[in-house]
């Protein structure tokens, strides 16, 4: 398959296993520093995966989103929730417009590179509180990238509708090494384990029968 597309790549558990399980397709993965607790440790796993594959990684800095979006994800660790995602608390986290400027950046590159198509591994489990996450979002999106680029570029987000653990089970199956990854809000040494994405991440392991390498504080 020819290298055809750019991955948003953060170095979580999503966009990960999309790397490795898509990494026949992409011809170059970029990770966005914005301003979150956990950019650092997230764009050291984003590099490292990328090295393994040889793919060219990118990190293009948003820094205008850390000075002037509000959000708890910008506010250091002790903003940070603990709980589910299904917990109302959890909005808090919302960055807003997030994925509509990294997809608009991406699909700029994309042209520039003469590449077809962005990836994106938003998922099911993110529909709750993420608006810019939910299959409406990414068709429109989709569609305003077509129209506005000669190529008519579009996004693939394969996993849509589908869950964390669905990815987790994609995963074990491609035999994808999660210590590799970095979940965590608060953006410590160790995740912290009661965040709403650590609490997800340890479900999604455990649901897919994967022995969970992540240390936990």
């Amino acid at each position: 398959m020819a290298k055809d597309s750019i991955l948003v790549l953060s170095g979580g558990m999503d966009s990960s296993t999309l790397l490795f399980e898509q990494q026949d397709r992409i011809a170059l993965a970029v990770t966005f520093d914005y301003g979150s607790n956990h950019n650092a440790r997230e764009i050291a796993c984003a590099r490292k995966e990328c090295e393994i594959l040889g793919i060219e990684h990118l990190v293009i800095p948003l820094e205008f989103m850390g000075k002037y979006f509000e959000s708890s994800l910008l506010s250091g660790a002790d903003a940070i929730p603990e709980g589910h995602y299904a917990d109302e608390n959890m909005k808090s986290t919302v960055v807003p417009f997030r994925n509509g400027i990294m997809l608009a950046v991406a699909c700029g590159l994309a042209e520039s590179r003469g590449l077809k198509h962005v990836m994106l591994a938003n998922h099911g489990g993110d529909h709750a509180i993420y608006p810019d996450c939910r299959g409406g979002f990414v068709e429109a999106m989709s569609r305003a990238m077509e129209e506005g680029t000669y190529d008519h570029i579009d996004i693939i987000a394969p996993y849509t509708d589908i869950t964390k653990s669905d990815i987790a089970r994609i995963g074990k199956r491609i035999g994808m090494d999660y210590g590799l990854t970095y979940s965590c809000y608060k953006g410590g040494e160790k995740h912290c384990g009661r965040c709403g994405t650590c609490v997800e991440r340890r479900e999604a392991m455990a649901e897919a029968g994967i022995e969970d390498p992540t240390e936990y504080e």
